[in-house]
Parts: structure tokens; sequence; C-alpha cells
């Protein structure tokens, strides 16, 4: 940033299309050769030309412009200091409420100590240095993600954190050493799920291995073959291979029961030969495995299926960015080893009950901490926006709307940390049969405040809040996007019902 300084009558002395300065939030800015090149014609430019434009550049931009732009900085105002904070990658955010409470140093959480402080910080600087930069990109293109990328992960042993706690982390390296894989929680989990989904970029947040992190799991507690899973867990997490999940079909979603895949054993039943189709396959476009429910004699089972002869895939465009690789799978006489079945035959529901837990709990931790990034873009812009003469902040309406967003967010973290913290002193078995139910009603109502806060928030941006570029950006991808995750993972109503159904098996021969 140059280091020149001038005073303001200099700069208005520089207020033409050949020679065009301005000013914002104190610096200098020459225009002259950029004044053809502005996206926003040259008209604007020029009538902003040797004033202070800091609100005008405010009221049609973001901060992130003046970054993007900063070689057009030639100085500062003589004895005047910029104003904005700027947060520098890993930081954290200074705007009330933009971060959670056990973030903010002037509060106290039981939950978190230093370990989990760590992971964060460290996590924070992986995701804005080499996630958010490529989310970007593949959320406008529509690419999958990298084998760079994938390659940086599986080095700092991201990919095997995001399965959650577990023996696979074990003896690993995680983040250069910021937490011991032995010492790894739920609450470490939660860190990493909420860091990793700040990059605003929903396609690409599920296209970013989201089906190794709901399927490996399966594999690591329900594939028999010993040495199979062995192999699967390494060539995975070192990100070798790819790995999905394939339970929901056209007949099928919530309603697991409703599943039409067969699989059936050949006469020697040495393997099974499965039929059907899968569909909403998140990754299943560039996968190299499929967990897969079948219909099996009596019952259901689930198998492993390696891609290969008769699985084809094709693409299912949807709402968010293909970015996401979701997929249309069928399987057309695919011949499996019967060693690839996880769990008991015709006893898959299990396997697939079991499996949502952590499914939906990692769900939770992105809406969640995407609705507090909300928060912040609502904020800033009521902070910064000028109408009717006066910001947004100061309208009384637009206050109502924040607090309404607020605290939805906060009970929805405080709901979350307290089942994780809870989840550390259950037993895999004992989350299947307790965690179910709270985990259904939390997802249910976390979507629901989505719902909430994505109609606030697109109101408070107007038409920027429908605008894929610029001011309302976040916004318009949360509004867009939120209903993924209202439905992947079981869909809202399903959830809320699970969760009272369970709660009634518990329920006492209590009168009042």
């Amino acid at each position: 940033m140059a280091t020149e300084t001038y005073t303001r009558d200099e700069v208005a002395k520089h207020n033409n299309a050949d020679d065009l300065w301005c000013i914002v939030d104190h610096r200098v800015y020459d225009l002259t050769d950029f004044l053809d090149a502005h996206p926003g014609g040259n008209v604007v430019l020029q009538q902003i030309a040797g004033t202070d434009a800091t609100d005008a550049f405010y009221n049609l931009h973001r901060q992130d412009v003046l970054q993007k732009y900063k070689s057009l900085c030639i100085g500062t105002i003589k004895g005047e200091t910029p104003e904005v904070v700027e947060v520098a990658p890993g930081g954290i955010s200074t705007v009330p409420y933009a971060e959670p409470l056990w973030l903010r140093a002037e509060f106290k959480n039981p939950f978190f100590n230093d370990s989990h402080r760590a992971l964060q910080k460290a996590m924070r600087l992986f995701v804005d240095t080499h996630i958010t930069p490529e989310a970007q990109q593949k959320e406008i293109d529509g690419t999958y993600i990298s084998q760079e990328l994938i390659d940086k992960m599986a080095e700092k042993n991201v990919l095997a954190m995001r399965l959650g706690p577990g023996k696979h982390l074990h003896g690993r390296t995680l983040l250069d050493g910021v937490v011991k894989g032995e010492d790894f929680d739920y609450l470490h989990d939660l860190v990493v799920c909420q860091e990793m989904s700040r990059s605003n970029a929903r396609g690409f947040q599920d296209g970013n291995l989201s089906g190794m992190v709901i399927s490996l799991t399966a594999v690591q507690v329900w594939l028999n073959n010993q040495k199979l899973k062995l192999q699967i867990n390494e060539e995975c997490l070192s990100g070798q291979k790819k790995i999905c999940l394939a339970i929901s079909e056209a007949f099928a979603g919530s309603d697991v029961a409703g599943i039409r895949t067969t699989a059936e054993k050949t006469p020697d039943g040495k393997h099974y030969i499965i039929n059907g189709t899968k569909k909403w396959i998140t990754n299943g476009m560039f996968c190299d495995y499929f967990v897969t429910a079948c219909k099996t004699k009596k019952g259901f089972s689930v198998i492993l299926v390696p891609k290969g002869e008769g699985v084809d895939v094709t693409p299912i465009k949807t709402s968010y960015s293909s970015a996401a690789g979701t997929a249309f799978v069928q399987y057309d006489n695919v011949k499996v080893p019967v060693d690839h079945l996880m769990g008991q035959e015709d006893k898959g529901f299990i396997v697939i009950m079991s499996n949502f837990n952590h499914e939906r709990f990692g769900m939770c931790c992105g809406v969640i901490r995407k609705q507090r990034s909300i928060v912040e873009e609502c904020l800033k812009w009521s902070n910064q926006r000028i109408i009717f003469g006066k910001r947004l902040i100061d309208q009384p309406v637009i206050r109502q709307k924040l607090a309404k967003m607020i605290s939805h967010v906060e009970a929805n973290q405080a709901w979350l940390e307290t089942l994780a913290y809870q989840m550390n002193y259950l037993p895999y078995d004992r989350q299947t049969k307790l965690m179910g139910g709270p985990l259904g009603l939390l997802k249910s109502h976390a979507t629901r405040s989505a719902h909430e806060i994505a109609d606030e928030a697109v109101n408070i941006f107007g038409g920027r809040g429908l605008t894929q570029t610029g001011m309302g950006r976040v916004i318009e991808m949360f509004n867009r996007t939120y209903k993924f995750d209202a439905i992947l993972g079981g869909a809202e109503e399903v959830l809320a019902d699970l969760g009272v159904r369970q709660a009634m098996k518990f329920m006492p021969n209590a009168k009042l």
C-alpha cells in the first residue's frame, strides 16, 4: 500500500475524466486509467471525481473490491487514518454475533479448551488460504474439486478429521500437531465442520468430498472384510480414491424403506448381483466406491460397490452448483463379492440409521455456521447502507429483523454445542439409541431457522439479495441453497416426527 499523503484540497483538483482521483475511507485512489475498465461504467466514477466517495462506494461495493484493486491506491489523506476494519486470512471477526460466544474474548464457555481454540485458528487459516479461493472458482465454473486441494487436505489430515472422533485419527498428526488424534472429540469435530462451511460456496461445500464424510464412517464401523476396510480407509483418507453414500432413490428419499434396488446372491453364494437406480447422490459423478442400500431376500442390506462394469452415472442439475457432483446412478447386473457386505445381511437398516447421526450432526454444524455468516453480512450492510437519509440500522423494523435472526443463531449454536458435549460421553451404540431424536429435532429446527433468516436477509438487502454478484452474493447463495440442508439427510418434518417418536419410547406412564 502506498505511503504518500495528500490533502483533501489536492485530491479535489483531480476532478475530470483525464485526471480522476477520489477518496474512500481516508485513502486516495487514482482511477484515471481505470475509468473505462470499471464494471459499473465510467459515468458513475466521473460523478465522484475529486470527492470523498466513501458513502457512495460502500452503498455499492463490498470491502473486498478495495482489496482487489489495491494497486489503484496512491496514498492516504494527511493526518487521517483509515477506519474500516479488515480481517486478515485466519482472523476473527469483531462484528457482534459474527462469531460464536466461545470465540469472543469477553465470554466464557465450559465446553471448549485450548486444543479446540488451537484447532479453530489453524482450520480457519487453512480454509481461508486453500479452500475458499478454489471454492469460489468452482462454484462459478461448476467443475469438480481439484486433486491438488484433496492432496493438501490429506497431507494435513483434514480429510481424516472430517469423519469425527475415532481410531482412524490415532497416531496421525493433525494440522501440524494442533491437537492429538487420540484427543479429538465431537467439539473438535464441530470446529472442523463449522470452519469448513464459511466459504460461501454451497455446491462446492458438498463437492468437497462430503460423500466421503457420510459414507466412510459406515465403512469403518460396519464393513466385515477387515483387509478391505483398511484398504478403503487408506485409499480415501490419502485422497487416492473417492467414496459416496448411495441410499436415496426416486421412490425412496426420507422413506428409506421404499428402496427398490435389489441384491441377489449368485447360485454359488459368492457374489451379489445388484440392479436398480439411485438418485441425488452427492459426489456420485466422480467417486470410485458407492456405499449402496439394497433390498435382499428378507430385508435390507448395505453393500460396498466399486465403480466398474454396470455402474453408470449421469449428472443431475440442481439449484446449487454442479461442483457437488450430484448424480443419478444405475446398477445394471453389477457383480460384487459377498465380503463387501456391511453389517449383517437383511439387517442393513441399523447400518443406514446409525450412520445418519453423524451426517445430521455435520449438517447442523454447517447450516448454523452459515446462518451466522448471514447475520454478519446483514449487520455490516445495515450499518453502511444509507436510505432515506439514514443508515438501515437506524430503522426500528430492521433492528427487529436482526434481533430475530440473532436469536435463532445463538439458540441453535447453544443446542448444538450441548449435544456435541453429550456425544463425547456416549459410546457409538448409545449414540444410536439416544442421539437420533435430539439431532433430528435440532436439524429440523435449524433448517426452519434458515428459512426465517434467509427471508429476513433478502428483505434487508432488497434486490441485491437476489443477485449472484456484488453486495448481496452471500445472501443470494444462502437463500438459493439453504433448502439442501432442509431436505438432505432427512426432511424437516420426518426428523421432527422422529424426535417426538423417540421421546415417546422413553415416556413413563405419567398422568396429569
